[in-house]
């Protein structure tokens, strides 16, 4: 996947045929009640090691080549161990320097490189000026998590009862490559609802805490998040071996850093409901988001007595990203972050430290350097938030639109075009599918992703060009999001074959029209 998550549920759906693997999973599904999970496990390990070795006598069979399109690779390259271990290595690095170069040099990214070389500061007198954990972060971070376990477990969703067009309770998710079709609780949503009404209601009523408490006990609050983020990590690669949900969704590479990083289970759970993927993508880091921001707004005001328009902006158009996440989290089930990726520190770490640290980097900035925005500025950087949104929403729209229809309807007033196309799946049935070339991803093959890009400049330009650290959102996503192109791409055309030759074909640009 490259890095995380986020928001991965902004990105381009990638849907399991629903026939898929229909009659062999109920026959793995029978074989998986009638066998312990220590024996499931010892059968995938076992698998493994049976492709490894036809692999490396060139006897591939064409279902090997079929099930590699499921889930991650079974094998690792010397490259993507090295991209593994280097993510394990400085992925945590990189979340600390940006914290503590604004903490202790007004967010200057070049500053403290610039003192450590001219001899001016050491690593360790940089460290002896860094918070560390304290009881007060703890508890608050304790509270935080179980809050949200509460809400996702315990209270089932009563939203979409009352809210025309929201899609909550319990929906069912994509057939795995094992057959099996997970049912999940639909309450994003409600939860965020919740958490937010508490929180303005602390604010302006109970005043349990004060609003700015998450800026004030940030440093200290990362170094929970780092504990519960490689805690859940290490708990879901032993689980992996010792008493997995489903083995023979489980993908054993024989590596342990790549098995540890990109995650072994595909969808580890305890007991019936709480399932780590989606309790982890979508809480604690993206309900949070809002909090942060908010949190960020109310040091502001605490500090120069005003708040500027560019944490108006960064506010609203963060809460906009955050609440069409929660929007469409049934339609978030569909996606290639649930329907591909297995669950490992990749996800665990990244998406209780790498998101919510990085991705409100333009609110902590704003609150050392206050940015007021001229009224042109202000305005183009609106626009260019809301146009990306509306190109990012209405294109994912037009494909959902066209598969829940079988493409009887109508984008932009015609009837649409595609690409028939036909593929193998792992029970060795073959299946058709169509490949859309009209409207939106008539433009581009993944054109939502360019709303998303634009959406993430508008983050970015709203704290002004007076400093890079804002900007480095930016750079991430790009790459995040070129990469996943690549990537995605590089699957369909294992599975589509000829196929998905006359669909580049047809649609010949990834991103940009007449650039990428």
């Amino acid at each position: 996947m490259a890095l995380w998550a986020g928001l991965r549920a902004l990105r381009s759906v990638q849907r399991l045929p629903a026939a898929a693997g229909q009659r062999g999973g109920k026959r793995r599904a029978a074989r998986h009640r009638s066998t312990t999970p220590l024996q499931r496990c010892i059968c995938a390990m076992e698998a493994t090691r049976r492709r490894a070795q036809q692999r490396g006598k060139g006897k591939t069979s064409e279902r090997i080549e079929q099930t590699s399109q499921w889930g991650r690779a079974w094998e690792v390259d010397w490259l993507s161990l090295i991209g593994v271990i280097s993510l394990l290595c400085f992925a945590p690095f990189i979340v600390f320097y940006f914290v503590m170069a604004c903490d202790q040099y007004e967010c200057s990214i070049t500053q403290p490189l610039l003192e450590l070389y001219r001899g001016e500061a050491t690593l360790l007198s940089i460290w002896a000026r860094t918070s560390f954990l304290t009881w007060t972060a703890a508890k608050i971070y304790t509270a935080w998590v179980s809050f949200q376990v509460f809400l996702y477990i315990c209270i089932p969703d009563v939203t979409h009862k009352f809210l025309p067009g929201y899609v909550g309770g319990v929906q069912d998710g994509a057939r795995t490559p094992a057959g099996l079709i997970n049912k999940y609780e639909i309450n994003g949503l409600q939860c965020w609802l919740i958490t937010h009404a508490l929180w303005f209601a602390n604010a302006h009523y109970f005043h349990w805490f004060s609003p700015t408490i998450i800026f004030d006990n940030w440093i200290p609050l990362m170094w929970c998040c780092n504990i519960l983020g490689y805690t859940v990590s290490t708990f879901a690669f032993i689980k992996a071996y010792l008493f997995p949900t489903n083995a023979e969704d489980c993908k054993f590479t024989g590596n342990i850093f790549y098995n540890y990083m990109m995650g072994i289970e595909f969808n580890p759970r305890i007991g019936k409901w709480f399932d780590f993927k989606l309790f982890f993508n979508g809480r604690p880091g993206i309900v949070a988001w809002t909090l942060i921001n908010l949190s960020y707004m109310a040091k502001q005001q605490e500090l120069y007595g005003h708040v500027t328009n560019s944490m108006i902006l960064v506010n609203v158009l963060q809460a906009i990203y955050v609440l069409d996440f929660f929007w469409n989290e049934a339609w978030y089930l569909k996606t290639i972050d649930i329907c591909h990726d297995h669950f490992g520190w990749y996800l665990g770490w990244g998406d209780c430290v790498w998101l919510p640290y990085l991705y409100t980097l333009q609110g902590l900035y704003l609150v050392y350097h206050p940015v007021q925005l001229s009224n042109y500025h202000a305005v183009a950087v609106l626009l260019l938030g809301l146009i990306g949104y509306y190109i990012f929403r209405s294109t994912n729209h037009q494909k959902d639109l066209f598969r829940r229809t079988d493409g009887s309807c109508s984008i932009w007033g015609r009837k649409p075009t595609y690409i028939e196309c036909s593929y193998r799946s792992a029970d060795g049935g073959v299946h058709r599918s169509k490949l859309l070339t009209s409207g939106f991803w008539g433009v581009s093959r993944h054109f939502n992703y360019t709303g998303d890009l634009m959406g993430s400049l508008a983050y970015c330009a709203a704290c002004g060009f007076g400093h890079i650290l804002p900007y480095f959102y930016i750079v991430y996503m790009t790459i995040l999001l070129v990469h996943r192109c690549v990537r995605d791409e590089h699957r369909c055309s294992s599975k589509y074959g000829k196929d998905w030759k006359r669909y580049t074909d047809a649609v010949p640009y990834r991103l940009i029209p007449g650039v990428f």
